[in-house]
Formats: C-alpha cells, structure tokens, sequence
C-alpha cells in the first residue's frame, strides 16, 4: 500500500494492514472512489479468519464427557466462595443458567431445588452459576428459598472455560450469553455426563436419574 492510499484509509478511519484490528469489526464505509474501494478489500483480505473473538472473549472448544472439569473458584451467595477443587472426592452437579428471576430460569432452579434432598441422598452437591452478582443470587435464593449455592461468573470466565459462553442470535440480533447446560462432575474430576442446549421440562428428572448410576 502507497503513502496516498495509506492517508486515504486513514481518513476512512481503518488502520493499515499492520494493525490487528480487523475489518469485520468496524461499520463499512462508503467506498467513494477506486482508491478506497482497494483500501477495504485489502484491509479486508488482510484479517481473513480473525473472527474467532468478540471482544476480550475467546471461543473455547467445547468439553465432552470423560474430560477433565475445570478448576475454577468463584464467589457465592451469602458472601461466599466456591472452589472445585475442594469438592474433589465428591460429586458435582453444575448448572450453567443465563439469568436470575428470568421464566426458565426460575423454572429450572426450583426443580433442582424440589430433588436436593434426593440429590443429597446420592452425596451430589447442586451449583447453579450464572453470570449475575453475588448480591443478586442472595435475591434470588430469598425470593424461591432455594437450598443450595449459586456461583457469580461476573466475568464469564467459568462459563468460557466450560464453552458455554456463546454467540446468540435473537430477532436477527447478535449478542454473547450463556448456554444453558449442565455438567454432572463424578468424584474424581471427571465430566460424566453433560447436558447442552438444555430445555428446562424433565431436565433435573433427567440429571438426578444420571446421577443415580455413577
């Protein structure tokens, strides 16, 4: 690229090719003459597969069972904190969930909370996390007296490590959450079963039942 066309893209406002700021990422602009037009498309060929972050979130290959859980320690309801690794030598049910006080959500909260006692027959500790405060779960617990931990994943860093942080796409909209899933972590560390994509109906039923045959 020449001195002129470099001054050109920079009155566009994109950066010469040795800036990592890829082009897919800034409002398109009008491509006024042929000089701005071989602007873009090199900028654009420049970054062709730079598409894998949004952000400071980084795309995480998804886990399967039989894997190793990620150790993870995070802050609770109640001003607590939780940390897996603690719990090894005992088994673990994590449910990731987008939001407090949201329909399916709650749904989903209140049936694990009505099968704790069965849960707690089996030794299983219930973990809800979600990337809601500490100080909203504390809500949350109160509202629908529910038995067990909530972990705040502020952050979404537990989230990303479990590859459930994802792009959505509502109503042509495009944004990042949590995807609903749950991981049934046996006494060793191990991912035994996992669940994604969850429906809320019949899931707890579903995850206590796995429980039952570890």
């Amino acid at each position: 690229m020449d001195h002129q066309t470099s001054a050109d893209c920079y009155s566009l406002g994109l950066k010469h090719e040795s800036s990592r700021t890829p082009i897919e990422y800034q409002a398109r602009p009008k491509l006024s003459s042929p000089t701005h037009q071989n602007c873009f498309f090199s900028h654009q060929a420049a970054f062709p597969k730079e598409r894998t972050t949004h952000m400071n979130t980084t795309v995480t290959p998804q886990l399967t069972e039989g894997a190793k859980a990620p150790l993870f320690t995070l802050p609770t309801d109640s001003d607590g904190t939780f940390s897996l690794a603690q719990h090894l030598g005992k088994a673990v049910v994590i449910y990731f969930y987008p939001k407090d006080n949201t329909p399916g959500c709650t749904k989903e909260s209140i049936a694990f909370n009505e099968l704790k006692a069965e849960f707690d027959a089996l030794g299983i500790t219930i973990l809800g996390i979600s990337p809601d405060e500490a100080r909203k779960h504390d809500k949350f617990k109160a509202k629908y007296e529910l038995e067990f931990t909530l972990g705040a994943d502020t952050e979404h860093k537990t989230a990303e490590a479990y590859g459930v942080w994802v792009e959505k796409n509502m109503y042509g909209k495009k944004f990042w959450g949590i995807e609903r899933s749950t991981f049934l972590i046996d006494k060793d560390g191990n991912i035994a079963k996992l669940w994604r994509k969850v429906k809320v109906a019949g899931h707890a039923e579903a995850v206590l039942e796995a429980a039952r045959v570890l």
